[in-house]
């Protein structure tokens, strides 16, 4: 039961604004790895209906870690899930386990959970009461007040609760650290989408569907459903709910689409959605007997947003989940990403009250939680941007899918966007479903949003002779850092050992009896070297030790060397921290036909890419 409001303390460690997934997970951590009085208060009582019902596979972990995994395995909110199936055209369509390609090598499946939210939430909620938090349910946050060495939070009723961190975990529409203009939010993507659902009983569950294509039918593995239309796309989603008191399982079938489709084809109109759903391949074939729960449909924007800034060491507050950024459903990533920002917010805290950190560690944790997660947004936007585009290709003739060609505006795309994208790679899932399996970057649309930004990122050609050397203001330091966005389960985007491989297999066989299996990348800091300028403190670039920072500075430290010596010496990780110094200028370049004048940073954009 949450905690009568007559127990509300004058004063927190940590004040939470929100109990979804990533305030419920980021209070359980805190109170299950410190001593730390932590509240979290929430304007609705739970059970309350949300939308964003299935996860994929990072959610798994980071409930495995925060000790709610257990609890959700042990209730019946929810519904084991494998991979997806998605239509892009009126072919056939393809298919997907999670981590496809190591479930090719190591054979075990990676999965995740399809839920009722209301349930599922509430089972969150009540484990951070369980763990030590206070839950207040049904009592609203007004304002966020910064204070010297505290925050102050103001409820409702006028009420002062003093704390020493205020973290909003509010959602979307989120109104109280997103005030100011370091807090307003920005457009993610150009794209203005809507969301029209409903519940439907009596429906035919996606592995069923007829097809040789269909992997998952032999053994009943549980998909989700995803196909485009002519006026956007479906998602279809089995979930369990309480009916007048009965368990029955029925799906979640929701359309996005965009108001100019709506005023052309209004699917917020009951029969108009029912015609539309059975107008569509392989769809009409599972839902032929389907009866909605209600008689109404549900709707909610799905506009992809930003904010400027996630958080600040300063005037003591983070924001965590949707309050920090949303970005389009399409891959389902929303309740993924959500909690483990969480679980790398529960890292950045617990340090920041650790008397035994000194201050710049903690400053540099609390940046890079902000420069991380937002370079992790920016590029997880043009993924799912560049797969609209792909989708675009296959529907010529569909005013809502040429519409998507304009993805995300690279004029509002930050330097921070760039040096994200030299640091990762197109997440291997996505990557595999937009290219049908080839997993060749090659078969995407190079106009695309995704590679667009790419190239833009990437403006770089070194020449054999070019002469590379550390920029005048280079300067370099040790220290600690958080491996952020820090997936847990998920095969990194690098080489790593045989054990470690083979331990994510492991983990994923049973993440409860295996935990220790796979590693946490956000269970504690870890070493790092960061690049800075003398002349401008808002420049740096962080190399986690795999990053070989230091060998970096060791080899570029005596002077300027030939292109041609040097490239050969360099790991792949090593490349890509190269780059992101040159992005920076942190590193320059004396092209052979201009000896002794580097490059600035506008020359080099205007000469290509770095290969």
């Amino acid at each position: 039961m949450p905690t009568p409001v007559t127990d509300i303390a004058t004063e927190y460690d940590v004040v939470i604004m929100g109990g979804g997934p990533a305030g419920s997970t980021l209070a359980a951590m805190l109170c299950r790895e410190t001593d730390l009085r932590v509240a979290v208060f929430d304007r609705e009582e739970f059970p309350r209906e949300h939308i964003g019902e299935s996860g994929a596979h990072p959610l798994v972990p980071v409930l495995q870690a925060s000790g709610a995994l257990e609890k959700v395995l042990a209730s019946d909110c929810w519904i084991q899930k494998y991979g997806g199936i998605y239509q892009w055209d009126n072919d056939r369509p393809f298919v997907s386990f999670f981590e496809h390609a190591d479930y090719l090598v190591d054979g075990v499946y990676r999965w995740s959970i399809h839920v009722n939210r209301a349930e599922f939430d509430t089972v969150l909620l009540e484990h951070a009461e369980d763990s030590g938090a206070q839950v207040f349910q049904g009592v609203q946050i007004t304002q966020f007040l910064p204070g010297d060495g505290h925050t102050t939070v103001v409820l409702e009723d006028g009420t002062e609760i003093k704390a020493g961190y205020f973290v909003d975990a509010s959602g979307r529409a989120n109104q109280v650290a997103a005030r100011g203009s370091r807090r307003d939010k920005q457009w993610l993507s150009e794209y203005r989408n809507i969301a029209v659902w409903s519940h439907f009983r009596n429906c035919v569950p996606a592995q069923q569907a007829a097809g040789e294509w269909n992997m998952f039918r032999e053994n009943n593995l549980s998909p989700i459903y995803a196909v485009a239309f002519e006026h956007g796309w479906v998602w279809y989603i089995p979930t369990p709910r309480l009916i007048d008191g009965v368990r029955e399982q029925v799906w979640s079938i929701g359309i996005v689409t965009n108001p100019d489709s709506l005023t052309r084809v209004d699917l917020r109109d009951a029969e108009v959605f029912r015609k539309t759903i059975h107008s569509i391949p392989v769809l009409r074939d599972l839902i032929v007997d389907a009866e909605p729960i209600r008689p109404e449909m549900l709707t909610a924007t799905n506009y992809s947003r930003i904010s400027d800034c996630f958080g600040s060491y300063a005037e003591r507050w983070l924001a965590v989940g949707d309050a920090s950024y949303f970005v389009d459903p399409l891959f389902s990533s929303g309740m993924s990403f959500a909690v483990t920002q969480a679980w790398a917010a529960a890292l950045v805290l617990r340090k920041s009250f650790d008397t035994g950190v000194d201050e710049q560690t903690k400053r540099d944790l609390w940046r890079d939680y902000d420069v991380e997660w937002r370079g992790m947004a920016e590029t997880w936007a043009l993924g799912i941007d560049q797969w609209y585009h792909e989708i675009s290709r296959t529907h010529p003739d569909s005013m809502y899918w040429q519409g998507q060609k304009r993805g995300t505006a690279l004029d509002n795309a930050t330097e921070g966007t760039f040096q994200a994208l030299l640091n990762t790679a197109l997440v291997p899932d996505l990557l595999n479903v937009m290219t049908n399996g080839t997993r060749d970057p090659r078969d995407l649309a190079t106009e695309g949003p995704y590679l667009t930004a790419l190239t833009a990122a990437d403006a770089v050609e070194l020449g054999a002779a070019d002469r590379i050397s550390l920029a005048p203001q280079t300067r370099i330091r040790a220290g600690l850092g958080a491996d952020m966005p820090g997936f847990k389960g998920m095969s990194p985007p690098f080489a790593v050992p045989k054990e470690v491989r083979d331990g994510l297999g492991r983990y994923w066989r049973d993440p409860i009896a295996n935990a220790g299996s796979a590693p946490e990348p956000l269970a504690e800091a870890v070493p790092c070297h960061r690049f800075y300028s003398t002349a401008d403190p808002d420049i740096e670039v962080r190399c986690l030790e795999r990053d070989g920072g230091q060998g970096l500075w060791d080899a570029l430290a005596g002077g300027p060397v030939p292109w041609s010596e040097l490239s050969s010496t360099l790991s792949v990780l090593q490349g890509r921290a190269l780059k992101r110094l040159i992005r920076a200028g942190l590193v320059v370049i004396e092209t052979a036909g201009q000896r002794g004048i580097p490059e600035t940073s506008a020359e080099i954009g205007r000469r290509g890419g770095l290969r």
